[in-house]
C-alpha cells in the first residue's frame, strides 16, 4: 500500500520524505489556503516546490467546475511538473474531463467520491486514482470504509486500473481497516503515519533495555 500524504505544509512534507515511507502528497484548495497560499501563481510555484521535494505522484486540483476551464487549467497544472496529478470533482463535467485527461496521458485522481458509483463512472473514464472519502462518511453516519471495500471489490471484479486512494483518513485505525481491506493508497497527515510508530508496550520494553544497559555497564 501507498502512503501519500495529504497537506500543502512543506516541513511536513519533509519530515514524511526523511521518514522513508512516503510514496506521494494530495493537496486541495482548502489545505492551500490553511498555508496561506493565495494566488494563481504563488499557488503552481508551491506545487512546484512540492514535486521537488517528493519523487512521487502530486495532486493538484482544478478549481474550475465546467469542462473547457477544467481542461484549460488541468493542462497547465500537468505542465508544471512531470509528477503532477490532476485533481478533478466527481461532477459530470469532472468525468468528461476525466476522460480527455486520460487520452492524453495525463493522470488523474477523482475526488469526493461517495458512493460506489461513483467511483465505477471515474474507473471507466480512465481515472487513475479515485479518492473515497471515509471519514466524512462517517460523520453523517455512513460507513466510509465499507465504501472503500465496494470500490475495492467493483475493481478487481472487472480488472480496472484506477487505484483506490482512500481519502479523509483520520486516524491509526482508519489507516490500518483501509490496509486490510485493500486500499491501493491511503492518503492522511502525518501525524496518522507517525502514529503508527507508537506502542506502549515498544516504549516499555526500550526503557527496560536501555535501564538494564545502563546498570550493568555504569
Amino acid at each position: 500500500m501507498k502512503f501519500f500524504i495529504d497537506t500543502a505544509n512543506l516541513k511536513d512534507i519533509q519530515e514524511a520524505v526523511d521518514l522513508g515511507v512516503l510514496d506521494g502528497v494530495t493537496t486541495n484548495p482548502s489545505l492551500m489556503a490553511k498555508e496561506g497560499i493565495k494566488g494563481t501563481d504563488n499557488v503552481m510555484a508551491h506545487y512546484k516546490q512540492i514535486c521537488e521535494i517528493v519523487d512521487g505522484d502530486v495532486s493538484a486540483e482544478v478549481i474550475a467546475v465546467e469542462f473547457e476551464e477544467m481542461v484549460r487549467e488541468g493542462e497547465m497544472l500537468a505542465d508544471l511538473h512531470p509528477n503532477i496529478v490532476v485533481k478533478v470533482p466527481m461532477t459530470r463535467d469532472g468525468v468528461k474531463a476525466i476522460k480527455y485527461f486520460s487520452e492524453k496521458g495525463i493522470k488523474t485522481n477523482c475526488t469526493l467520491i461517495f458512493s460506489a458509483g461513483q467511483a465505477l463512472l471515474a474507473a471507466k473514464a480512465g481515472a487513475t486514482y479515485v479518492s473515497p472519502f471515509v471519514g466524512r462518511l462517517d460523520d453523517i453516519g455512513h460507513d466510509g470504509l465499507l465504501l472503500v471495500q465496494q470500490i475495492v471489490d467493483i475493481f478487481s471484479n472487472y480488472g480496472y486500473p484506477t487505484q483506490v486512494l482512500a481519502a479523509s483518513v483520520r486516524h491509526v485505525p482508519h489507516l490500518i481497516q483501509c490496509a486490510e481491506i485493500g486500499a491501493d493508497v491511503v492518503t492522511c497527515p502525518l501525524n496518522v503515519i507517525t502514529g503508527l510508530l507508537k506502542h506502549p508496550l515498544t516504549d516499555n520494553g526500550l526503557a527496560t533495555f536501555l535501564a538494564d544497559h545502563k546498570r550493568v555497564n555504569s
